[in-house]
């Protein structure tokens, strides 16, 4: 066990990647990177941690932002309720800890949005705490080298695979450990054709030794996906449009859409223009359909949005419930999802 520690340290220590994150032992900076990095890839969510370290260089400025302004921010990044948990994870540690971040695992478990992966990788980075670390990386890396067939979408097998972690785990070295398996599965140990006559555990890897790489690990568990249809009515007069901010319960919490008619097919021009939700936002007859866009795939994790984006040009102001009226130019300043940030930007002139 301790054999598989020290060559996991060594290769890292030679093949790591020089990330911002890695050279401060400040937990906020830290806890920052590690929300930003979930379910995102390093060269993705580098750019959003160099932004946010920037615009809130203390946690008692991220914690005194706006939602609105963190949701801009995260533009683009996906899986918002991250962005909106950072948010009140700020406010969190303002007001319980006096805004010193904490870095035991016991205090980092509480925060919202701070699952035992996130806990144990801030605890071991900057307090060396003996907590080890399993996320994807690591699930594949075990099941892979001892051969590991359980089902790791069970509750069984995560159980399993981070008594394995706790025991691999340095005693010395907790932290520099938990970063190199870490970075062992994300640059060695790829999930695709990974490079195993450069492994330095090649002699003793169980699946490289079983033809068993492509197989490990198990995950029988398939995700439904969901298939929506979004018709988006971009309403105009002069230099205004209306947007309204989503509702909690669906996907973009938060973040600000144009008028929209969901349907559970594609509708063509007409059927949308006659529908009843089309009358209820259109209240004056006097509008001609500019721009009529083509039918956009957006993939999400559990979802799969056809979106479409019609231009109606008004020649009277309309007041709807809920919605809000602004410059078109000042659009660019709400947090929108990334669909309607493209429209936009293709559109600003």
């Amino acid at each position: 066990m301790e054999k598989f520690s020290e060559t996991l340290i060594a290769w890292y220590q030679s093949k790591k990647r020089d990330l911002p994150w890695r050279n401060t032992s400040n937990p906020y900076f830290i806890w920052l990177s590690e929300i930003i990095l979930q379910q995102t890839r390093v060269d993705q969510g580098m750019p959003y941690y160099i932004k946010f370290v920037e615009a809130f260089p203390t946690i008692d400025d991220l914690a005194n932002a706006s939602q609105d302004e963190v949701l801009r921010l995260w533009q683009g990044l996906g899986y918002y309720s991250r962005g909106r948990n950072l948010h009140f994870t700020a406010k969190q540690v303002v007001a319980v800890f006096n805004a010193a971040f904490p870095t035991n695992y016991n205090d980092l478990i509480k925060l919202k949005g701070v699952g035992p992966y996130t806990a144990a990788a801030i605890a071991s980075f900057c307090g060396n705490e003996h907590k080890a670390v399993v996320d994807g990386n690591v699930y594949r890396v075990l099941a892979r080298y001892f051969g590991i067939e359980s089902d790791i979408s069970s509750t069984l097998a995560q159980k399993e695979f981070q008594q394995l972690a706790s025991g691999l785990l340095s005693i010395k070295k907790p932290g520099i450990h938990n970063q190199a398996i870490m970075e062992f599965g994300a640059l060695q140990c790829v999930p695709k054709n990974p490079n195993c006559n450069q492994c330095p555990f090649q002699n003793s890897c169980f699946a490289f030794l079983n033809k068993k790489i492509d197989s490990l690990p198990n995950k029988s568990k398939k995700v439904k996906v969901k298939i929506r249809y979004f018709n988006y009515l971009v309403i105009n007069k002069d230099d205004f449009t209306l947007i309204k901010k989503r509702p909690a319960g669906d996907i973009w919490e938060g973040l600000y859409e144009f008028p929209l008619i969901e349907s559970h097919e594609d509708l063509d021009e007409n059927k949308i223009i006659n529908s009843q939700a089309f009358n209820n936002l259109i209240e004056s007859k006097k509008y001609t359909i500019g721009n009529i866009s083509l039918s956009i795939k957006h993939q999400l994790t559990h979802q799969t949005i056809f979106c479409k984006f019609i231009e109606i040009n008004i020649k009277e102001a309309t007041h709807l419930i809920d919605f809000e009226s602004v410059l078109w130019a000042n659009l660019e300043n709400y947090p929108k999802p990334i669909l309607i940030q493209r429209f936009y930007k293709k559109n600003e002139m």
